[in-house]
C-alpha cells in the first residue's frame, strides 16, 4: 500500500511541474473524451444542472455552456495541480490583475477580521497564494480520501501562512477566535452541508444550504469580501474583490440566502466559469433521488418544484 501512495505521489509531482500551458491544453482535450465523445456520469450531472438552473435559454445556448463549462471545470482542476507544485513566488506571478484589491486592504485596516466567501468557481486556489501576501489565513480542510493526494496538498497549503482546522465543531470554534482577534478566513459557502441548515432557493429550487458562513458574519461583524479568480488569455489568472451588500451584517437579515443570492448573481453573469459538476440539486427530501432519475424525469421533478 505504501508503495502504490509513493509511486502515486511521485506521479502528481511530475504532472504538478508540467508548464502552465501544457496542462491547460491535456485538459482542454480530457474535457472533450470526458463530456463530447464518451460522456461521463459526471458530464450528465453538468448537463441536468444547467438545464435546470436556466429554463429561459434555448437548447443550443445551454449546450455551449455546457461545453465551455466542462472545459473550464477540467482546467481548472488542472491549475490546481500546477499551482499546489509551485512555489508561492512563482503562483504569485500568475496573478495578472486584481480588481477591488482596496476592499480587501480596507478590510483588513478594520482590524474586524475578514470572511472571504469563495464559491466553486473559476480557479479559487490561485487565491491563497495572492492573500499571503497581505495576511494569514484560517480555513476547514477536510483530508482528501487518498493518502498521496492528501500530503500532496497539505504541504502546497503550509507554505502560503494558511492554518488548516478540521471541518467539525473544533474548527468552527478555531475560525470564529481568528475572526475576533482580526483574522481572516476563507470560505467555500455553496456546498450541501452535513449540519446546521436551512432550505434556501437556489436557482428557484429550494435546498438545504449551510448557515456556518452567515452565522460567523453576523455574531463576529467581520467584514464580507466575494472573492474569484478567472483565467486570462495570457496563460494567467485575473482576480475580483467585491464587497457584500450591508445587510450581511443585519442579523434581522438572511444571510444565508444573501449570501447564494450573491453567488447566483455571479453565475448569471459567469455560466461558463462555475462548476457545474457537483450534485448541489439533490440537497432536499423532494429531490434527494434526482441524479438517480432519467434526464428528462429529473427535469420534469425540477419543473414542477420551479413552478
Amino acid at each position: 500500500m505504501q508503495k502504490q501512495t509513493d509511486i502515486l505521489t511521485t506521479c502528481i509531482r511530475m504532472m504538478s511541474k508540467l508548464p502552465l500551458a501544457i496542462l491547460q491544453r491535456l485538459a482542454i482535450m480530457l474535457a472533450i473524451v470526458l463530456c463530447q465523445i464518451i460522456p461521463t456520469r459526471t458530464a450528465k450531472y453538468a448537463r441536468l444542472n444547467i438545464d435546470i438552473a436556466f429554463p429561459h435559454l434555448d437548447e443550443h445556448e445551454r449546450q455551449r455552456i455546457e461545453r465551455c463549462a466542462a472545459r473550464h471545470e477540467i482546467q481548472a482542476y488542472f491549475e490546481f495541480l500546477h499551482i499546489w507544485g509551485h512555489s508561492t513566488q512563482h503562483n504569485i506571478a500568475l496573478v495578472h490583475s486584481v480588481t477591488g484589491e482596496q476592499y480587501l486592504k480596507n478590510a483588513l485596516a478594520t482590524q474586524q477580521g475578514v470572511v472571504c466567501l469563495v464559491p466553486h468557481f473559476g480557479t479559487w486556489e490561485i487565491m491563497n497564494a495572492w492573500l499571503s501576501q497581505f495576511t494569514a489565513l484560517t480555513v476547514m480542510y477536510k483530508p482528501a480520501k487518498n493518502a498521496a493526494a492528501n500530503n500532496f496538498v497539505l504541504q502546497a497549503r503550509s507554505r502560503e501562512r494558511a492554518e488548516l482546522v478540521p471541518t467539525d465543531e473544533r474548527g468552527v470554534k478555531q475560525i470564529f477566535r481568528a475572526l475576533k482577534q482580526g483574522g481572516v478566513t476563507a470560505i467555500l459557502p455553496d456546498h450541501s452541508p452535513d449540519a446546521a441548515s436551512e432550505l434556501i432557493e437556489w436557482f428557484g429550487v429550494p435546498l438545504s444550504s449551510s448557515q456556518l458562513s452567515a452565522k460567523m458574519i453576523q455574531k463576529t461583524k467581520a467584514k464580507t469580501l466575494l472573492m474569484y479568480a478567472m483565467r486570462n488569455a495570457q496563460r494567467g489568472f485575473d482576480i475580483f474583490i467585491e464587497p457584500m451588500t450591508d445587510d450581511i451584517y443585519d442579523t434581522t437579515q438572511n444571510g444565508t440566502l444573501l449570501i447564494h443570492q450573491a453567488i447566483e448573481q455571479l453565475i448569471q453573469r459567469y455560466p461558463t466559469h462555475y462548476h457545474w459538476s457537483y450534485k448541489r440539486f439533490k440537497a432536499s427530501p423532494a429531490t434527494s433521488k434526482l441524479y438517480t432519475l432519467p434526464h428528462d424525469d429529473a427535469l420534469a421533478l425540477i419543473r414542477r418544484i420551479q413552478a
